[in-house]
């Protein structure tokens, strides 16, 4: 398998896990959750609230790498921001899979959604939009329209989601995230900001009496090595650091 480290800026792997109802909410509750995460992990060492309730529990940021955790009202993320690779990112998030269970009292049948999520940051000073069109193309229905003596690219975010089974309840998603804006264009002045790519795939529904998230987890992870290699490497990530290193 491929490690990611070498194709962009940085790089990260996520979980995320979506409840159908709420998690709980107790001081005890929250507090014992995040001391067994730390008692792993003790680098984790920074816990706040967010100010629209989030708890985080996070490594310091200045490392080059970063873990961190956050549960919000439906949703467990556990992320590690440029692992040294997969495997040691994936070894956070079925820990935490094997936790919720007892500690937050989630069934599989609670689960609204599970998510795998690479994602990958190019730094650029410049039209994002412009490179990413440049970079991937626009099709040919749409490369007149662009072509248009004067025309700028203002608004270019590919985004495409597949179904992985009959059912359509496994999916896969690429998503190209850019960041400049209608002022910075018009004024040619660009600041150096990340383009990011996020390839997603992701379980929705409850999960089989017999399963469990990790096993979950690891089918998700199944499909998004096999499509990145087949594809999203070469055709999507390849090309857009080409085109980032060529300007």
């Amino acid at each position: 398998m491929h490690e990611y480290g070498s194709l962009a800026d940085d790089f990260y792997v996520n979980m995320n896990l979506n409840t159908e109802m709420k998690l709980p909410d107790s001081r005890e509750t929250l507090l014992d959750f995040f001391e067994r995460v730390q008692k792993t992990y003790p680098s984790m060492r920074n816990f706040f609230t967010r100010e629209n309730g989030d708890f985080v529990l996070e490594e310091d940021k200045e490392q080059g790498h970063q873990r961190w955790l956050s549960l919000e009202s439906r949703r467990i993320c556990s992320c590690y921001i440029n692992p040294p690779n997969s495997d040691v990112a994936n070894e956070q998030h079925r820990l935490i899979l094997q936790l919720v269970p007892y500690m937050l009292t989630v069934s599989p049948l609670d689960c609204e959604a599970l998510d795998y999520m690479v994602g990958f940051d190019f730094s650029y000073r410049g039209n994002h939009d412009a490179l990413v069109a440049e970079a991937l193309g626009t099709g040919t229905a749409l490369e007149a329209l662009i072509d248009m003596p004067g025309a700028k690219v203002l608004n270019y975010e590919p985004s495409v989601t597949i179904s992985l089974e009959d059912n359509c309840r496994v999916q896969a998603r690429i998503l190209i995230e850019t960041r400049t804006n209608a002022y910075q264009v018009r004024r040619d002045e660009f600041p150096e900001e990340q383009i990011s790519v996020f390839f997603t795939t992701r379980q929705y529904g409850s999960l089989q009496a017999d399963d469990s998230f990790e096993d979950a987890l690891a089918r998700l992870r199944e499909h998004s090595d096999e499509l990145m290699e087949s594809y999203v490497i070469d055709n999507v990530l390849r090309p857009l650091a080409h085109a980032i290193a060529t300007k």
